[in-house]
Parts: structure tokens; C-alpha cells; sequence
């Protein structure tokens, strides 16, 4: 094809993915006003967050079939557009409820952003120049998650929570705009009419949101209720029911196959877990900071920061290091960091000083920095070429659906233990204090079990050939 901006097409996949990545940590900085405002619990609350991993898990799956299906351009720009409006209803939202709307529309879209726009650079971009094209992607993949918080707190504390929400309106429609300039060429891509395994996405859904729902419900109901019970019953049925019809799908809308790797597994496991206490020590960050410490939002944020800036600096060397060496020690020391930095922040209270949030943040940044690439590399160097979209949409898939049931198991541990120590005679304040700490320490117990599986990553990370560009020069 003639007069394709590769540099244009780049910058635009890189802002879609950049908004969808400030969006997936700027909202925790703001729970607590949030539950404020609205006057709700700690497990009533973490749905705001809850809901958009759900949502986002439950879309992750489709995405291939409809890039085959609808074509790269009107999948990215549908997925740029549905984010744009779901940013906006959660802006005008008056009510909890209405709010959650607003976050299962972004997820709709923000979904589909990240396995589409690796796509778009599998198809666009030669294989000799793809990785460094990768690389420019995968940091601005990285930014946004890593300025979320801080540009969260701030926004926060001087415009109110809304506005974490509002910034995303200009920022979505530039990038639709730049997509029609850009990613008009795109238009001429081959579309497949492959089937679509309708029974295979709908038992999956069904097995997440019942199981979601099920771990979610059961800090307000108790885990033998009868609804409980029968939720999670069905998800278990669902799930059996899924894995027994995938093996007669011929394009199944997840082959499990990939999963007789033993390799794939091992990273998966890793992903699953570090996910789990990951996402629900970020939950409960906030809440330690503002309700116990007393740190306005902007400070929260700004204390968040040397996470973000250790772990951005130390990704490019991880990944070379994994490169060379593998993926192995380098990931089991990111999560031995990980660890002791969940063990830090479980001591800190009132009294502690800002030099002891900084020191808990800067290691758990190192910690993320020297997991985060190798696990990656680990990930798609475990199987074949023709594996690795579905591999790709597999593990982001595992790591939402992990870190969704990290924050409801730990909203679920730190709002019953708040209730026991209230029931034994603690003051609130300290009991949402040692409530806080429990939770921070299962975080650490789940880094450390997840030890295990990530001794047996790969030694060696396997640079795998790939085909050409689609496009030609």
C-alpha cells in the first residue's frame, strides 16, 4: 500500500491506549471521596473498580473475532468512541448505580483497545522494525497506569472527582479524529467471516459474572448462604460447561489447548496471583493514606509517584535482562520485593512519616519494574507464532479476572475484620486500621505462594520469527 504514515498510525494507537491506561489506576486515588459522596462502604465502592475489570474481562475474549470480523479501523475507532462516552456518562453520574453504567461502558471500549492495537502493529509495521515499535507502545501502555494515581489526586483535590473522568473527553476525540486521518488505510483490510462460538462467549460470561458476583456478595451475605451457594454453583457448571464444548468448537472464542503448555501455565499462574495481590493493595491504598494517615488526594498522588518512576525506569533494563538471561530470577526477585513492600505499607499507620510511604513505594516499584516485562516476554515466548494474539488476550484476560477477585476477597477480609474488632471494642479509626493491615498482609502471603510457580518460568526466552508486515512499504 502507498502513503502510509507509520509515525502517524503509531501515535495514534499510542494515545487510545494511554487514556485506557490512566483510566485503569486514576480512579483509585478517588474511592474514598467517592464513597463519601455517595455514602457507601468499602465493598459497596470497590464496584467502581470491580465492575470496569469485569466488564473489561468479559470483552477481552471477542476482540479477535472482531478484528477478523469488522476490520482493525471500525473496531478502534467503535473502542475510542464507546470509552469516550462511558467517560462521559461516569462524569455526569449523580448516583452509585449510574456510575457503575458509566464504568461498564468505558470498559466496552477500553477493552478492545490494547489486543487491537497490538494487532494494528503486527499489520501495519515489518518484522525487523517491530520491536522497537513495541517498545515505544509498551511505554506509553506503561505511562498511563503510572501517572494515573498522581494525576488522579490532583485532579481530585482541586476540580472533585469528575474531573478524572472529563479529562478523557478531549483526549477521545483528538484520537478519533487522528484515526480517520491515520487510520483510513486501514479500511482495506481483509475481513473473515469466521463463526462465532455464541455458546462458548456466553457460558464465559456467565462463569465470570457469577463468580465475580458470587465473591463479591458474600461479605454482605456470608459464604453458605443459599444465594451465594447457587451463584457460585453456577459458575462452576458454567465453566465445565465451556471447557467441554470448546474441544468440538472449530474456532472456539478461547483455545484451551494453550493450556496443555506447561510453560504458558507457569506464566499464567504468575500473572493470576500477582494480579490478585497486586490490584487489591492498590484498592486499599487510598484508604490508607487518607482515612488513616491523613494525606489529602493530591498528596496520596504525589506519594504514589516514586512507584510509578522506579518501575518506569527499571522495565527497559528488565526486559533486556530477561532478553539474555530469562525470565526466572529476575521475575521471583520483583516478586520477593513485591512482598516486602506490602509487608511496609501493612506497618504503617498515623504516626509513621512520609519517608516510610516513600521507602514502601519505592520498592514496590522496583518490584513491579523487574516483574512486569520479563513475565510478559516469558508469556509469548512460551508458545508458537500463530499463538500469540490468543496467548496475549488469555493473559490480560487471567490478570483482570485476577485482580477483580483481589479486591472484592480483599474488601471481603478487611470489611469483616473492621466488623470484629468494632464488635470487641475498638474505635472505628483503629479498627479500619488493623482492618487495613490484614488485608495488606494476605496480599504479601499471595506474593509469597506465587513464588512457586514462577520457578518454573522459562529459563530462556525464546525469540520467536514472526511474518511480515501486511502492509507493504
Amino acid at each position: 500500500m502507498r502513503d502510509v504514515n507509520r509515525t502517524g498510525i503509531l501515535i495514534v494507537i499510542i494515545m487510545g491506549t494511554t487514556m485506557a491506561g490512566i483510566d485503569s489506576s486514576i480512579v483509585n486515588i478517588s474511592l474514598p471521596v467517592m464513597s463519601k459522596q455517595f455514602n457507601c462502604t468499602l465493598s459497596e465502592i470497590e464496584w467502581v473498580i470491580t465492575v470496569y475489570m469485569l466488564s473489561f474481562s468479559v470483552l477481552m475474549p471477542l476482540t479477535n473475532w472482531l478484528k477478523n470480523r469488522i476490520g482493525f479501523f471500525n473496531l478502534y475507532i467503535g473502542a475510542i468512541s464507546l470509552f469516550t462516552l462511558g467517560s462521559l456518562l461516569c462524569a455526569l453520574s449523580t448516583t452509585l448505580p449510574s456510575l457503575l453504567v458509566g464504568r461498564v461502558v468505558q470498559a466496552l471500549g477500553g477493552g478492545a483497545m490494547a489486543p487491537t492495537s497490538m494487532a494494528i502493529i503486527s499489520y501495519v509495521f515489518p518484522a525487523r522494525v517491530r520491536g522497537a515499535v513495541l517498545g515505544w507502545w509498551g511505554l506509553g501502555n506503561l505511562v498511563g497506569p503510572a501517572i494515573g494515581p498522581t494525576l488522579g489526586g490532583i485532579l481530585t483535590e482541586q476540580f472533585g472527582w469528575p474531573s478524572i473522568f472529563y479529562i478523557n473527553l478531549p483526549i477521545g476525540v483528538i484520537t478519533v479524529i487522528l484515526s480517520f486521518k491515520y487510520l483510513d488505510v486501514l479500511r482495506s483490510q481483509p475481513k473473515l467471516k469466521l463463526p462465532f462460538d455464541l455458546m462458548g462467549f456466553t457460558l464465559l460470561t456467565v462463569f465470570l459474572v457469577c463468580l465475580q458476583y458470587g465473591v463479591a456478595r458474600a461479605e454482605v451475605l456470608g459464604i453458605s448462604s443459599p444465594e451465594i451457594l447457587i451463584t457460585l454453583g453456577v459458575a462452576l457448571v458454567a465453566l465445565i460447561c465451556f471447557v467441554l464444548l470448546d474441544r468440538r468448537q472449530k474456532a472456539p472464542i478461547i483455545d484451551l489447548q494453550l493450556f496443555s503448555n506447561y510453560s504458558f501455565v507457569s506464566c499464567i499462574l504468575v500473572t493470576i496471583s500477582r494480579a490478585a495481590a497486586l490490584f487489591g493493595g492498590l484498592f486499599l491504598m487510598p484508604f490508607l493514606l487518607q482515612e488513616q494517615m491523613g494525606f489529602s488526594e493530591g498528596v496520596s498522588g504525589l506519594l504514589i509517584l516514586p512507584n510509578s518512576a522506579f518501575m518506569a525506569a527499571l522495565m527497559p533494563f528488565a526486559g533486556k535482562w530477561s532478553d539474555k538471561h530469562g525470565s526466572r530470577e529476575i521475575s521471583m526477585l520483583g516478586i520477593m520485593l513485591l512482598a516486602v513492600s506490602m509487608y511496609l505499607f501493612s506497618i504503617l499507620d498515623r504516626g509513621s512519616d512520609i519517608w516510610s510511604v516513600i521507602t514502601a513505594m519505592t520498592v514496590r516499584g522496583l518490584g513491579m519494574g523487574l516483574l512486569l516485562a520479563p513475565l510478559n516476554a516469558a508469556t509469548l515466548s512460551s508458545v508458537r507464532p500463530a499463538e500469540v494474539t490468543m496467548a496475549s488476550s488469555v493473559s490480560t484476560l487471567m490478570q483482570q479476572v485476577g485482580g477483580a477477585i483481589g479486591i472484592a476477597v480483599l474488601a471481603i477480609i478487611t470489611q469483616t475484620t473492621y466488623n470484629n474488632h468494632v464488635l470487641a471494642g475498638a474505635t472505628s479509626m483503629r479498627a479500619h486500621h488493623l482492618a487495613l493491615r490484614e488485608g495488606f498482609n494476605i496480599s504479601l502471603i499471595i506474593l509469597l505462594v506465587t513464588l512457586v510457580p514462577a520457578w518454573f518460568l522459562p529459563r530462556r526466552n525464546v525469540v520467536l520469527k514472526d511474518v511480515d508486515a501486511h502492509i507493504d512499504t
